[in-house]
Formats: C-alpha cells, sequence, structure tokens
C-alpha cells in the first residue's frame, strides 16, 4: 500500500515470516506489502492468528532468532543512519539497539504481562530514557513523572512510586503509552491498545494517541480487532488474513468500497442498532485456517461465500483508484491494473 510520498517513514517489501522448526515450521506472514507515510496512523485489521503481531514484532526485530525465519525488506527512515533496512541489521547490534526504544517503539498487547512486577512504573520508565539518553538518575525520575503526567495519570509523582498490581487497567496502559514515548519516537507500533478496557477508557486512550501524534509528530501503526477504532483514528487500513494483506488504502475508501469477500464479512458481523433482523449477527462461516495446511490459491476460499473454480490459483493484487488494493479475482475487472504475486 502506497499513499502519498516518495518517502515513506517505513515501507515493507515482500515480508516473509516463517515460525518453528522442521516440519512444524508456519508461514505466518506472507508477501506483506505496506508503506507509512511521517505522522500518518495505519491501522492494521484481522481475526486472531492472521499474522498482525508477528508483522510488528518483525519490525521490532523481537522474534526469537532461533525459531523465527523473516526474509523481506524492513526500509525505516532513521534520524541516526538515514534509509536503513532493519531486516539487514543484527537484533542485538548497536544499531538496532539505538533505533528499538528511541525511533521506534512499542505498546504491547497486555500491559500487565509487558510490565516488570517487582519494580514501580516509574523506575521502568526511568530506565528506558537511561538506556538511550543518559540523564543523572534524578533527571531520569523526574523526566519520567513529567510522562506520566502528560499520559494523564492523576498524582504522577505518587503513581510514580506505584507498582503494576497497584494500578487501573487504563492506567497501565497510560504507563505504557508513556514508557513508549520517554524518547519521542519517530514510530509507534500499538498492539491492540484498547483491549480489556471499558469503552470510555479506550476513548481516552484513543484521544491521547491522538494528541501524541499532533504534539511529538509521530506516526502511528495501530493493531487491532476493532473496526471502530481504525475508523476513528486511523487514515489507512490494511486488512489481513492468514498473513496476508488482502485490501489495503485509506480508510474511507476501503470502508466506503469493501472489495474483498473477508473485509464484507468483518462488517456483516458488526451489531448495527438499525437492523430488522431480531439482533443476529452474520459472523463469516467457519474458522481461520490453519497455516500449516494451507493449499494452493486464495486463502480465505474455504470461507468465501462467493468462491469460484478462480480461486484454486493464487488471486493477483489488484491496483484501484487512489491507492486501492485489492487481492481478490472479484476484484480484477477489464482494463485494472494487475501485479501477480
Amino acid at each position: 500500500m502506497a499513499v502519498g510520498s516518495d518517502n515513506p517513514l517505513l515501507e515493507i517489501k515482500g515480508l516473509n515470516v516463517q515460525i518453528g522448526t522442521g516440519p512444524r515450521r508456519v508461514q505466518a506472514v506472507n508477501g506483506v506489502d505496506l508503506t507509512l507515510q511521517r505522522e500518518r496512523t495505519l491501522g492494521v485489521v484481522g481475526e486472531s492468528g492472521c499474522g498482525k503481531s508477528v508483522m510488528s514484532l518483525s519490525i521490532m526485530r523481537l522474534l526469537p532468532r532461533q525459531s523465527a525465519r523473516v526474509r523481506g525488506q524492513i526500509h525505516f527512515s532513521s534520524a541516526a543512519g538515514g534509509r536503513i533496512d532493519l531486516n539487514k541489521l543484527p537484533p542485538n547490534g548497536a544499531m538496532m539497539r539505538r533505533i528499538r526504544g528511541a525511533e521506534i517503539a512499542m505498546v504491547f498487547q497486555e500491559p500487565m504481562t509487558s510490565l516488570n512486577p517487582v519494580y514501580t512504573v516509574g523506575a521502568q520508565i526511568a530506565e528506558a530514557i537511561r538506556l538511550h539518553d543518559p540523564p543523572s538518575r534524578r533527571q531520569a525520575r523526574a523526566r519520567a513523572v513529567e510522562m506520566l503526567d502528560w499520559v494523564g495519570i492523576p498524582a504522577a509523582a505518587e503513581r510514580a512510586r506505584a507498582y503494576p498490581h497497584q494500578l487501573s487497567g487504563g492506567m497501565r496502559q497510560r504507563v505504557m503509552i508513556a514508557m513508549a514515548l520517554a524518547c519521542r519516537p519517530r514510530l509507534l507500533i500499538c498492539d491492540e491498545p484498547t483491549t480489556a478496557l471499558d469503552v470510555t477508557v479506550q476513548a481516552q486512550i484513543l484521544e491521547l494517541l491522538q494528541r501524541l501524534q499532533h504534539e511529538f509528530h509521530t506516526a502511528i501503526i495501530l493493531i487491532t480487532h476493532d473496526l471502530g477504532v481504525v475508523a476513528e483514528s486511523a487514515d489507512d487500513v490494511a486488512v489481513m488474513y492468514l498473513g496476508q494483506v488482502v485490501e489495503s488504502g485509506p480508510v474511507r475508501t476501503v470502508f466506503a468500497k469493501r472489495s474483498h469477500p473477508y473485509t464484507q464479512g468483518l462488517f456483516r458481523s458488526l451489531p448495527r442498532l438499525e437492523s430488522a433482523s431480531n439482533g443476529r449477527l452474520h459472523p463469516i462461516p467457519g474458522m481461520v485456517g490453519d497455516p500449516r495446511r494451507l493449499g494452493p490459491g486464495c486463502r480465505f476460499k474455504d470461507r468465501c461465500p462467493v468462491r469460484m473454480p478462480l480461486c484454486d490459483r493464487e488471486p493477483p493484487l489488484v491496483q484501484k483508484r487512489g491507492g486501492h488494493q485489492v487481492r481478490c479475482w472479484l476484484a480484477a475487472p477489464e482494463g485494472a491494473s494487475v501485479t501477480a504475486r
């Protein structure tokens, strides 16, 4: 997916990730191409197991080297070294350690398990600050309190001395955001930042992310199951299914046209207040396929309501207007630009 500038902040080309060893090796990500411009938000949606988190961990170079094989290009425009292919950097090398946390930061899916239970939240934020911008211990603690106050935690100095289990879920999520923003990164990856939070706190977290983007000029990758969150917060969207991006483009275009059957199915499964069908939902039939037993052709074909014999062949990537891309035979009308993958 490419929208706008010829000099994006992040450009992923042909990303393939295999997890496991020997016959149990799983193709978790298959041929993903994504582009993220500066100061924009890219929403990544799809069911559990479609490869969203694996893709984000590939960008951060946090996948285990012993069991993960990553192929493809992950170009990042670094302030330190210009345009860099992150996949060519040693995961624990000096350059990657300098970028990770300082220029690319991540808010992980479950803050209770991501925060260390035996250290105060202020100490953990201060540690991240001292790792990349070594001030004195006192200065780092003061900046940690400042970040907690910035993300809207009341009585920040007191809360900085609290342990993770003493905070609510919404506050722990704010602590994770404060830690990620402590070094003012150019790219922030948020993996399900509103999971398990009530609606009011979800709205506060999303508003906080929008404010940080405006003040820090940060680009955001927002990984979520919630189409409403994407509609509210993202500029562009990528819909993933079984390791592939099946539809991508500007949010308004993708949500209005919904050219892939999987995207259409996600929208049909949403509850609607004006529904006349006695409140019944229309879920996508079947279950997400096993990535170890993928046959030829379209990965969605076994669940697709409009399956055709042609679907036994690998579908093309169709380039539509305005940066809209669809991986489906149905979206390939005569005269459309088609890229075989």
